[in-house]
């Protein structure tokens, strides 16, 4: 809650910096603001901290503090990373201020206890992610996806509100403990307008994190948007995206698990399939690394459909939403510094371990992780995902997200054959600011601390 409120309050100084003249000073504070806000995040972890007035709304239990702890953690990497993308950018404060807005949007989707909460994260997330999608000045391919990014969000927002409306008049709450005790005291006397509003909401929240068949703007938006724009978007908006899924779908509708389920499925099956095929055919890393997140959106919409083993589902979903933030900041970083000349194709790291062996290794071992090959965190990240299909009837789909998985392998290591076996076809080395280096380092060996130890982390975020 604390984190919350000083995130909050950040966003409040970003606006208000150009009239006091502490521009300079934005970054340093943001920075700070973020230090204190993830440790009394850390905090509350022992200490639960709760304001009654708000307790109807937003509630910071562990599994809300445990995805509020990654995005805060994933923020501060990420403004370290931008730091020179803000040094150029006439409009620093309405950048820093729509960022922060966002984190906050974020952040109540982690903690939201009634869907009108819900709602409102969702559009104080999405809102500023449009503007910054377009934020490209002069760049036609960045309007368009600013663009394109406001026309499927409005949708997605539509059909989300159309399906609380028919929610709230079977049970006439928004509060998500009142709906499922709707759903118990019913038990099957409840009004077929409920079940489309749940399957509406589902297919609202498929949007949010680009599932097939509700995906396509997403290779767009990814590759016209600003790179460390991308990062946000992959990163910050996924975690808090599934983590709202996670306690719809876990808490409020846990009771009709069998109206959701099979469908939920179906869009697995096919964000599987679509997803890695068609990153296969990319040229663009940007592109690639959008059809790559649909493929991770499948991973983690897996733990939702494991619902009945709802603990190791929670602790699988946390870990997974960590070690794929991680290996995604690593991942853009990098792309962010070789292509800075414009050429966003793999064909840019041809030779990359001559010009910056180090970057090289870095995004080798993001590669290796987001295919998850061992002994990185994105290994036992999709180990605790099989883990919690285990108990389930939808083994069918273990074997689909293996085969799938080596397909994924190929085209990561498409990036990994450029860096390390093709001719350099650029012959001046790649400057990488300090900060950048710092942070790109520093997720490469939390991607490998992760990964050789999976059974403390796990046990880490314990519920």
């Amino acid at each position: 809650m604390k984190g919350l409120l000083i995130i909050s309050s950040l966003g409040l100084v970003a606006m208000l910096a150009e009239i006091f003249k502490v521009k300079k000073l934005l970054l340093p504070i943001t920075l700070l603001g973020l230090v204190a806000a993830y440790a009394l995040n850390f905090l509350e972890w022992k200490n639960g901290m709760s304001i009654s007035y708000f307790d109807n709304m937003v509630g910071f239990d562990k599994p809300a503090i445990a995805f509020s702890g990654i995005i805060i953690a994933t923020a501060f990497f990420w403004f370290i990373l931008a730091n020179d993308y803000f040094e150029k950018d006439s409009n620093l404060t309405d950048h820093f201020a729509l960022v922060l807005f966002a984190i906050v949007g974020s952040l109540m989707l982690t903690s939201f206890k009634n869907m009108t909460t819900l709602f409102l994260g969702i559009e104080i997330m999405s809102i500023p992610l449009y503007v910054l999608a377009a934020s490209k000045k002069g760049d036609i391919k960045s309007h368009e996806a600013g663009f394109k990014y406001l026309i499927m969000g409005s949708f997605a927002s539509a059909f989300l509100l159309f399906g609380i409306a028919l929610i709230y008049g079977a049970c006439g709450s928004f509060d998500l403990g009142e709906i499922s005790t709707y759903i118990a005291s019913k038990s099957g006397d409840i009004p077929l307008f409920f079940y489309v509003g749940v399957m509406m909401m589902l297919i609202a929240m498929c949007f949010k994190v680009s599932a097939a068949p509700f995906h396509f703007w997403a290779p767009d938006v990814y590759e016209g948007s600003p790179t460390l724009i991308t990062a946000l978007m992959s990163t910050i908006v996924k975690t808090a995206a599934f983590a709202a899924i996670m306690r719809l779908f876990l808490i409020g509708f846990a009771g009709v698990s069998e109206v959701w389920t099979g469908i939920l499925a179906l869009i697995i099956d096919l964000s599987l399939i679509i997803a890695n095929f068609s990153a296969a055919m990319q040229n663009s890393v940007k592109r690639m690394l959008a059809y790559s997140s649909i493929s991770h959106a499948a991973f983690m919409l897996m733990v939702i459909l494991a619902n009945v083993r709802s603990n190791i589902s929670i602790d699988a979903l946390v870990y997974y939403s960590l070690a794929y933030s991680i290996g995604s900041i690593t991942a853009f970083g990098v792309l962010y510094n070789v292509t800075r000349g414009g050429n966003e194709n793999i064909d840019a790291f041809n030779g990359l371990s001559k010009r910056n062996p180090l970057l090289a290794l870095c995004m080798a071992i993001a590669m290796l992780s987001l295919a998850g090959i061992p002994v990185t965190a994105g290994f036992f990240a999709k180990y605790f995902v099989f883990t919690t299909m285990i108990g389930t009837s939808f083994k069918w789909l273990l074997i689909l997200a293996i085969l799938t998985s080596a397909i994924g392998a190929y085209y990561y290591l498409k990036v990994i054959i450029a860096m390390y076996f093709k001719p350099n076809t650029e012959q001046q080395t790649v400057p990488v600011e300090t900060s950048n280096t710092a942070v790109i380092m520093i997720t490469t060996i939390l991607t490998v601390v992760i990964g050789l130890s999976p059974g403390f982390i796990a046990q880490m975020f314990k519920f």
